[in-house]
């Protein structure tokens, strides 16, 4: 059994004990936990955040195994947002993670109260919910980082951070960009995204299974609910787990890095 005050040893020694302090202390939440937010809430965890509220509505696909995080043969039809806490709390027991089974909609958009939390990271995939989102969190004024598409890449040198407004050859900020037009609605504050300059084509057949949505029965039990994906849900597209594990451990790094310049004073 490994000691608990031993796991962040290699953390306090390249970030010191005030650093490290801080990371135990911030509180984050992410939206999505697909695969690029399961890999994004695994690196945060194991930097040092104490405080994950981990946001989905979806449970385990057979076609979730390929790149996500918790997604194996054995948690297949589990609800997504349990099976990464189990594994988050086997990293660090002593995390406070809050797993909410729900998804980031306008009509759930203050359920959350993001306000109290010191960053907001996007990585869902429904694009009106995630132009909502980024509306919100940068009205809010809370620090907020977004990913766009992961999906359609393979070369990870072509994997950047930048400012939103500056992103260029992603399909999905174009997509974004073009909503808040249409909306006469856009963000009040800049934010950092992880994107991509690369875009491929598919050259497999399309499937629609890609996820499911989990509900609750009136025993409180998990259904599983594909018939409303395809409705929630942005067109299907290959993807590869190091495409997403990256996006997802750079969304990370932006809070780690950003608590790093703030306080190393």
């Amino acid at each position: 059994m490994a000691n608990n005050n031993d796991i962040f040893d290699r953390s306090k020694l390249l970030l010191g004990d005030k650093i490290f302090e801080v990371l135990q202390r911030t509180k984050v939440i992410l939206f999505g936990v697909g695969g690029v937010g399961s890999w994004c809430a695994e690196t945060l965890v194991r930097s040092g955040i104490g405080h994950l509220t981990i946001v989905d509505s979806d449970c385990v696909s057979v076609t979730n195994i390929n790149r996500q995080l918790m997604a194996t043969t054995k948690t297949v039809g589990e609800v997504k947002v349990e099976a990464l806490k189990k594994r988050l709390l086997e990293i660090n027991p002593s995390a406070d993670i809050t797993a909410l089974t729900t998804a980031y909609t306008p009509e759930t958009a203050e359920e959350f109260h993001i306000q109290e939390y010191d960053y907001v990271i996007d990585a869902i995939d429904s694009l009106s919910n995630k132009v909502q989102l980024i509306l919100h969190a940068t009205r809010s004024g809370c620090r907020f980082y977004s990913a766009m598409g992961a999906a359609l890449k393979v070369d990870a040198s072509k994997i950047r951070t930048g400012e939103f407004w500056e992103i260029r050859y992603c399909p999905l900020a174009r997509m974004i960009r073009k909503r808040f037009k249409n909306l006469n609605e856009f963000p009040t504050q800049k934010f950092q995204c992880v994107y991509s300059t690369e875009v491929l084509p598919n050259l497999g057949a399309t499937t629609d299974n890609e996820s499911t949505e989990c509900e609750l029965d009136e025993n409180n039990s998990v259904e599983e609910n594909s018939s409303t994906w395809d409705l929630r849900k942005a067109q299907t597209n290959g993807s590869l787990a190091h495409i997403t594990a990256i996006f997802g451990c750079m969304l990370s790094g932006l809070v780690i890095q950003d608590i790093y310049k703030t306080y190393n004073q």
